[in-house]
């Protein structure tokens, strides 16, 4: 029964993570726009751009993870 839970947190396919890193997107402005709100101004504006660029590394990477998943399951 747990791994049966635990393949619902597993990102299988380049669609499941376009999808977690649009999660990760929307959280990310989000928080931006409350960074915003908070510190108005030229601080605001770079911890927003600190959210959002954190979202694209982390969307690199889970990418690059997705692709050598499939690359390694299909050549044995």
């Amino acid at each position: 029964m747990w791994t049966r839970l635990a393949r619902l947190f597993v990102i299988k396919t380049r669609f499941e993570a376009f999808l977690v890193i649009y999660a990760l997107g929307a959280g990310a402005v989000e928080r931006g726009m409350g960074y915003l709100h908070r510190f108005p101004g030229t601080q605001g504006w770079v911890l927003f751009l600190a959210c959002t660029a954190a979202v694209f590394m982390a969307g690199g990477k889970i990418l690059d993870a997705v692709t050598y998943e499939e690359e390694r399951t299909s050549q044995g």
